[in-house]
């Protein structure tokens, strides 16, 4: 039986995505599971996979459309059943001499290129610097500081691909080469120009949703600091024990682990409020900001609190390994009920997170560092980190914050706990 797939929603304001690639070609053989469409939202590039077994039948949009969200994109079935598109997509039945025509078995293998896309989705994309390129150029082009605005694209609707790219990269060099003008220390050379550069979908998208949340989310702080000495101590023995593995755990891991146990007893801060209610959510999805090219993404522990740190290592390093390529699965960046914000690889003492709605808290973590510390009435050198709650005032008060903060210190301060737990 044919089945269809949608344009997945991914986050809570997702409303469209464009469709820039797709995987399986029509008349191709696809298992459940396997890859057949890369999509762009404002956050990321994403890796559809297919939710079904059976022959690629009918791309219904074409790449390099916009394609709102729960849109039928593709239609899986078997090579040989007939199928009625309009019955299977939901469209409403057209006159008698309007009605579209069957797809017949193995036809859609040698439809016409050229055949448009649903009206509702032909519109163009606006293209990040007005180029329109594929995610692995765009990669290559800035690491060998390629201008794609100079190259012309061999891919589809004039796509620029990785060969437009290398070919350029590979084009014998014309001119000769001015030598160098001797210049004074004083010559500064000319002044730069402003530059105008346009916001990505992934900056607008960051911009939207943080003025809702400063504007709408009443936000108020708690800091507390943190005796990082056992936890640094026990990361160095458990770290020597995994090095013939090739793993290494980080202190975000720990961080990460002791915010999932610390909310278990603190319910109401994993949270979201809903008209006149506050929904707290029973699964406990941390999400993690991780800094990508222009902007950060948020990549999702789901169940945080039942898995051990080794797992949420190895979980969260790959989630943010895919979202730094640009190649991020639906579930990586979806569910989170709590936000965790790591500025502590930059050196910063301490800062406040913006909350990512609909969530009522998020938890910035600035710097480990080793400073002047008194204990028991001797002035000695400890390890100390801070870490500062925003929480939504609708949802929480101080003292439920500053209670969980209390409840969060202990745990790192006491971290084999959350190697048992």
């Amino acid at each position: 039986m044919a089945e269809i797939i949608k344009m997945p929603k991914l986050g809570f304001d997702m409303a469209e995505g464009t469709l820039i690639r797709w995987v399986k070609n029509e008349g191709e053989s696809v298992e459940k599971g396997e890859l057949i469409a890369e999509i762009e939202t404002d956050k990321a590039t994403v890796e559809v996979e297919s939710l079904y077994s059976g022959t690629v039948r009918k791309h219904l949009v074409a790449e390099s459309a916009i394609v709102p969200v729960n849109t039928p994109i593709i239609v899986i079935g078997s090579a040989d059943e007939e199928i009625d598109l309009a019955a299977l997509t939901g469209e409403a039945e057209a006159p008698t001499e309007a009605a579209p025509a069957a797809v017949p078995p193995q036809e859609t293998a040698h439809a016409q290129p050229e055949q448009a896309p649903p009206a509702a989705i032909q519109a163009d994309v606006q293209l990040p610097d007005g180029v329109r390129a594929s995610p692995l150029a765009r990669k290559i082009a800035k690491d060998k500081s390629v201008n794609l605005t100079l190259l012309s694209g061999s891919g589809p609707k004039g796509r620029i691909i990785k060969a437009d790219v290398e070919a350029a990269l590979n084009a014998p060099q014309t001119g000769t080469t001015a030598s160098p003008v001797p210049s004074t220390p004083a010559d500064l050379g000319p002044v730069r120009e402003d530059k105008r550069v346009p916001l990505t979908r992934l900056r607008q998208a960051i911009g939207r949703r943080m003025v809702d949340s400063k504007q709408n989310f009443p936000h108020f702080y708690v800091t507390s600091e943190v005796d990082l000495g056992p936890l640094m101590e026990l990361r160095k023995q458990a770290n020597a024990m995994l090095e013939d593995r090739g793993e290494k755990l980080s202190v975000n891991d720990f961080i990460v682990k002791a915010t999932a146990l610390a909310l278990a007893k603190f319910p109401n801060l994993n949270a979201a409020l809903d008209g006149d209610s506050v929904v707290q959510f029973g699964n406990i999805n941390v999400g993690i900001a991780v800094a990508v090219e222009n902007g950060l993404l948020t990549v999702v522990t789901h169940n945080a609190d039942r898995k051990s740190v080794r797992q949420i290592s190895q979980e969260v390093k790959a989630k943010a390994g895919r979202a730094r390529a640009g190649k991020v699965h639906p579930d990586d960046v979806s569910g989170s009920t709590f936000s965790v914000s790591n500025l502590g690889m930059f050196n910063v003492d301490h800062f406040i997170a913006i909350i990512n709605p609909p969530e009522a808290a998020i938890l910035a973590i600035g710097s480990g560092k080793q400073v002047p510390v008194v204990v028991d009435g001797e002035l000695t050198v400890g390890w100390r980190m801070k870490g500062t709650i925003s929480v939504d005032h609708r949802v929480s008060d101080g003292a439920e914050a500053a209670q969980f903060m209390a409840a969060w210190v202990k745990l790192l301060e006491n971290p084999l706990h959350l190697m048992l737990e």
